[in-house]
């Protein structure tokens, strides 16, 4: 019996040889790497030149003033579209408003100075404060701007806008000394990937 044992102990030795042997066969090269990524985000940059958009005294009913401004894209990325949001406070100056100064400013956008009577958009400051940033876009920098946009480094764009106090051929006198305190605020948007 003892042969038997040793032979049996000698059968089961070869076979776990074998084993680590053949496990060894699934042995397989291995390799990694290590990347490191650097992600920048681009950068939308409106710029408009003049910040002071109208500041006159003396105005009367008729009278005009035209300002020009520049609007450019100091970014990296291209502004598909701007919008432009109102707001004006008035100063009345004896109390004895019985209408708002900004319905009677007549503001009136045009391509650029050597044309002045191609006009984009016209409208009131009070009516201009209440519409929707988009139907400016639609009516005012689409047309003016076109498809493009404003191209990142490209070259800025005029924008000229008149401002008329306009002269409704009644009393205005309630007008007298008050004085409009005008606040623009242009919002750039990025174009989206279907237009790059």
């Amino acid at each position: 019996m003892r042969i038997k044992k040793q032979i049996g102990m000698g059968v089961m030795s070869a076979a776990l040889g074998l084993t680590l042997i053949g496990g060894g066969t699934y042995a397989y090269f291995s390799s990694s790497e290590t990347t490191n990524n650097t992600f920048a985000a681009g950068t939308l940059d409106l710029s408009v030149n003049p910040t002071t958009i109208i500041d006159v005294g003396e105005l009367q009913p008729g009278d005009t003033v035209t300002r020009d401004f520049e609007l450019g894209n100091n970014g990296s990325l291209d502004i598909e579209k701007v919008t432009l949001e109102t707001d004006y406070t008035v100063i009345d100056a004896d109390g004895d408003n019985t209408d708002d100064f900004g319905s009677h400013i007549e503001v009136e956008f045009l391509y650029n100075a050597s044309k002045a009577d191609e006009v984009i958009f016209q409208t009131t400051l009070a009516e201009l404060k209440d519409m929707d940033p988009e139907v400016v876009n639609e009516h005012l920098f689409y047309p003016a701007l076109g498809e493009e946009g404003l191209p990142a480094g490209g070259e800025a764009d005029d924008l000229v806008v008149k401002f008329n106090f306009k002269d409704n051929g009644e009393d205005q006198n309630q007008f007298q000394g008050d004085s409009l305190n005008l606040e623009w605020t242009f919002n750039a948007e990025q174009a989206t990937d279907d237009d790059v």
